[in-house]
């Protein structure tokens, strides 16, 4: 009995001390990916955009500037590709209106990019919805500036 009554609590000892790590574990592995938005001072639909992130499962900081040349240089985000905002998430580089999911896609993926954009901001695009939807297509592009259709929307 008192044997059994040890083994008991062995183990119950053992669950309890394991117990934090689990924790951080599932913490560490549901952590949200952080993704850092910076916006020209004056746009609202990156404002838009950026709840699109947050509604989809991703951390989302934003930083007002009042140029984003210096950081697209910084990423090697081509000039055609520039918009209203930019983002970092995971180290690539996210231009313009890109939807969450292509994001997602791209992080699970981790291929060998610098980033996607999707160029201008079309209408219907995150962060850009209305009456109207255009199509248009998310492009993949290197740090050489090989650029790829990565998904179309229609």
């Amino acid at each position: 009995m008192q044997e059994s009554f040890m083994i008991a609590r062995r183990r119950m000892l053992t669950m309890l001390a394991a117990a934090p790590l689990a924790l951080v574990s599932m913490r560490a592995l549901s952590a949200a990916p952080a993704v850092s938005v910076f916006k020209l001072n004056d746009c609202g639909c990156c404002d838009l955009w950026s709840e699109h992130l947050r509604k989809n499962g991703f951390a989302v900081s934003v930083r007002a500037v009042p140029d984003l040349a210096p950081v697209r240089v910084k990423y090697g985000i081509p000039d055609v590709f520039g918009t209203c905002h930019t983002a970092l998430v995971e180290g690539y580089a996210i231009e313009g209106h890109v939807p969450a999911a292509d994001i997602q896609r791209l992080l699970r993926s981790k291929p060998k990019l610098a980033g996607l954009a999707v160029p201008g901001m079309p209408a219907g695009s995150p962060g850009m919805e209305g009456p109207r939807s255009d199509p248009y297509d998310v492009l993949a592009f290197d740090r050489n500036g090989a650029t790829q259709i990565y998904a179309r929307y229609r």
